[in-house]
This record gives C-alpha cells, sequence and structure tokens, in this order.
C-alpha cells in the first residue's frame, strides 16, 4: 500500500449476507489481497462507496489510523456488524400481554 501524503483512496464493499459488515481496502489494488476463504463467507462484495482515509480521520466505529494500518498489513480491513445487546434479545424472547 502506498498513501499520498498520508492519505488513502479506500474502497469500501458491503456484504450481501451479513447486515453491517464491511470490507475495506486500497482502491488501487482491490480485492487483490482479500483471502478466498474470507470471500465465500462475506458473499459477492456490493461497492458502497470510495472515500479518502487519513489516520485522524473518524469513521463511526473505528478510526482512519486503525483501517489504514490493517489495509497495509493484511491488505483489507474487516468491519463486523455491532454486537447485538443482550437485554434487546431478551425482551425480544419475552412474551408481551396486551393491556387495554
Amino acid at each position: 500500500m502506498t498513501t499520498l501524503n498520508g492519505k488513502l483512496l479506500c474502497e469500501v464493499f458491503k456484504s450481501p449476507r451479513k447486515d453491517g459488515m464491511y470490507l475495506y481496502v486500497d482502491k488501487r489494488r482491490g480485492l487483490e489481497d482479500v483471502p478466498e476463504a474470507l470471500l465465500e463467507h462475506f458473499g459477492r462484495p456490493v461497492s458502497a462507496l470510495t472515500l479518502i482515509l487519513t489516520p485522524e480521520k473518524s469513521l463511526a466505529r473505528t478510526r482512519g489510523g486503525d483501517v489504514m494500518a490493517a489495509i497495509e498489513e493484511k491488505g483489507f480491513y474487516l468491519q463486523m456488524p455491532p454486537a447485538k445487546e443482550v437485554y434487546l434479545l431478551d425482551l425480544y424472547k419475552t412474551p408481551t400481554e396486551a393491556r387495554y
């Protein structure tokens, strides 16, 4: 990965199989560094957006520096969906009764 003045042109793909799962890659290299086994689990990547990353850029659930470091080291950054709150799952399982 090469950066220009500490910036990286990044393409973000969303998974068609798992809501909230995203794959960040260097736009110039595309998906060539992503292991085949990961792509099989991820599903056919759907391009979501392209952005310029800087180390200090704040993203929804991470920082630009963390994404850039992972892309430098592994060739990609995988963002997993947020964990479901246990109490919300319990609320869903608990039957509700109608009160009039």
